[in-house]
């Protein structure tokens, strides 16, 4: 029996080991993969082998070890889910007899629905019960296997599973019928987000080829849900993340002050805002919101930056409400800290540049405005080419990007546009974000993904921030498409991954995360993100406006499937009758509880005991000799059953016919 049970808990471990690869360090994934090829020898060698309790020992305290090492805690949810994970594998290198695994399947079920501290995601779900399922089986077969014959291993799993995923599917209907209808309440907790968990594809800092290197990924970076028509065009679409501002040389930083709360100077005019969400595809440190954009739950606040920021970091799949000052004037200050910090030059000097910032300058006779011009316009004379594949720079990297190599992504262009105004005494500074992005496949929201990511400049002109886009002069097909049509319909910004069989498995590969994330979206937004504002919202499109009426429409709907179940089961029971345990059935129904048949009786001595209650007890002979002739000899006509229902009436004629006498003597 153990060997059967085994086939059971090795599937449940595999699983409990692939839903956390992710979250685990390579050591911890390392030594569990170790104990699980253990279990998997000592199932097929059919034998139950011992373990010495030294090495038991040791793998628990390098499991410990090693949690501590990545986590520097027992406590919090990564830490917390790894230690109940490891005790399971324990347990498991522990297993000798029936008892030891009937404790691991219930504390695998306890370990299967922890995984979902981790992520709520449907894959997260279909993993989480195909465990449970596993967990299911194994008790099944753990109760059952002394009550059956003997039966092959493949035919015992085979029933099991099927017993238990028709016990589930029994099921089902009622968790719909309390997901639907039962009260819900706002969360008492939330699961903080770890301090060394990575969170987004999108960076504080910023270097040459780093967004260059992310644009590659076809990943999910954030859907936006709304009425997609009042969102500006795609060339204007700029997801604003943060300001980077301080620059060493080589990396682009943002200054402390960026992160001051913005001070609310007066009202905004809600009637002149445009209303929509956010939702982020993996939880992230700040929010990427239209230009002009600002929260509306108090849980967020708009930095000086204009950067959207929780107070704090937690994991959550609902939708942040936004709103966007479409028509209003620039919500971004322009304190003396950020002009200042907007000139900084104190890199490493750039010769060329700098020599090229003063020509520009004196050409433009000494305006800010059209010195902007001026600078994008000799970008478009030099021949810049706009690639995934930039090269690597050394020592001067503007002087060497802008007279030597000629090719790079936005954040090249970005970064060097900001530098040229810098040595001309104009304050500017790199944004980092998102540009553009595509509908999704039921035109319903707008998804934009990490090859989205894009930086470009803001210049202090005229008293304001005014955004400038250098890559408008280099690629403006990149902007008025967006990065995800772009990269189809020109080839050349592959750069040297440019073959076909690259452009190919990056387009296959980009669909099939359309459709995964899509998935995923209905699946957040339908069950993950049914809360109490969405409950309400569909219980009152079904005219449940109370909490009375709706906990009624429940208990009525459950009280209605256990009358279906009820009836189907005595219709299936019906089904599995012959003609003649029918008839026999019919028949028993009518009689009172003495005169029914007992439990150790048969059909012959139920028969002779009702015989003894009548005077004319011949026909109870006739319809026991009847009944042996239709079962045992199996050689009968319709005329026969005919008869024997004829004769079971005619016994039933007696039987009250002896009750009335009886009582009224």
């Amino acid at each position: 029996m153990t060997a059967i049970l085994y086939f059971c808990l090795i599937p449940l471990l595999i699983i409990i080991l692939l839903a956390q690869l992710v979250y685990l360090p390579i050591s911890l994934s390392a030594l569990w993969s170790g104990a699980l090829f253990w279990q998997i020898w000592r199932y097929y060698r059919g034998k139950i082998a011992p373990i010495s309790k030294w090495i038991l020992l040791g793998f628990v305290m390098l499991c410990l070890l090693f949690i501590y090492l990545q986590y520097q805690s027992f406590w919090g949810v990564e830490a917390g889910v790894a230690l109940l994970s490891s005790c399971l594998f324990a347990k498991c290198l522990e297993s000798k007899s029936v008892r030891d695994l009937l404790i691991v399947f219930n504390f695998g079920l306890f370990v299967c629905a922890s995984l979902f501290l981790h992520s709520q995601s449907f894959w997260m779900t279909c993993l989480v019960l195909i465990g449970l399922v596993f967990c299911f089986i194994g008790l099944y077969r753990i109760q059952t296997y002394n009550f059956e014959h003997v039966q092959t291993k493949k035919i015992s799993i085979k029933n099991d599973a099927q017993h238990v995923l028709k016990f589930i599917a029994f099921a089902l209907p009622f968790f719909i019928i309390l997901f639907i209808f039962f009260p819900r309440l706002p969360p008492l907790w939330r699961v903080p987000i770890a301090s060394h968990q990575g969170v987004t594809g999108m960076s504080d800092r910023m270097s040459p080829g780093d967004i260059a290197e992310l644009s590659q990924s076809s990943a999910l970076a954030f859907r936006i849900i709304g009425h997609l028509k009042q969102l500006p065009p795609v060339q204007k679409m700029y997801w604003r993340a943060m300001v980077l501002d301080h620059y060493d040389g080589a990396v682009w930083t943002s200054q402390p002050f960026n992160q001051l709360p913005l001070p609310v100077h007066e009202p905004v005019d809600t009637d002149k805002t445009v209303k929509y969400q956010y939702l982020a595809a993996e939880p992230q440190p700040w929010v990427m919101s239209l230009e002009q954009s600002f929260p509306v739950d108090s849980f967020y606040q708009t930095h000086m930056d204009g950067s959207v920021k929780p107070r704090r970091l937690i994991q959550q799949n609902k939708p942040i409400q936004l709103r966007w000052k479409a028509d209003q004037n620039r919500i971004y200050p322009s304190d003396q800290q950020q002009i200042k910090a907007a000139q900084q030059t104190d890199f490493t000097l750039q010769p060329k540049t700098q020599a090229l910032a003063r020509q520009l300058w004196a050409q433009s006779q000494f305006n800010p405005e059209r010195y902007v011009h001026k600078v994008l316009d000799w970008y478009r004379q030099q021949g810049f080419v706009y690639t995934l594949s930039p090269g690597h720079l050394t020592a001067n990297r503007t002087d060497q990007f802008l007279f030597e190599t000629q090719k790079g992504f936005c954040e090249h262009y970005a970064s060097s546009f900001v530098i040229l105004m810098r040595y001309a005494g104009i304050p500017a500074r790199v944004v980092v974000g998102y540009q553009g992005g595509q509908l999704a496949p039921d035109a319903q929201s707008w998804e934009v993904r990490q090859l989205d990511a894009h930086a470009w400049a803001e210049v202090y002109i005229n008293g304001q921030w005014q955004r400038v886009d250098p890559t408008s002069a280099i690629a403006p097909t990149r902007l008025d498409m967006g990065m995800q049509q772009y990269l189809q319909q020109d080839q050349r910004v592959w750069g040297e991954q440019s073959g076909l069989i690259w452009k190919h498995q990056f387009n296959l590969l980009k669909q099939t995360r359309v459709w995964s994330d899509y998935l995923a979206y209905q699946w957040q937004s339908k069950v993950v993100g049914y809360d109490v504002d969405r409950q309400q919202s569909f219980l009152s499109r079904l005219g449940l406006h109370s909490l009375y009426s709706s906990v009624v429409v429940m208990l009525v709907a459950i009280a209605i499937l256990i009358l279906f179940y009820y009836l189907k089961w005595r219709m299936d029971r019906r089904r599995e009758l012959s003609v003649l345990e029918h008839e026999i059935y019919s028949f028993e129904k009518k009689l009172s509880v003495e005169m029914k048949k007992r439990y150790a009786e048969t059909f012959k001595q139920w028969m002779q005991r009702l015989a003894e209650h009548v005077a004319y007890k011949q026909v109870f002979f006739e319809v026991i000799h009847l009944q042996e002739k239709i079962r045992y000899v199996e050689q009968y006509h319709d005329q026969d059953i005919v008869k024997f229902r004829r004769l079971l009436k005619d016994c039933s004629s007696e039987i009250k016919r002896a009750e009335k006498n009886l009582s009224s003597s």
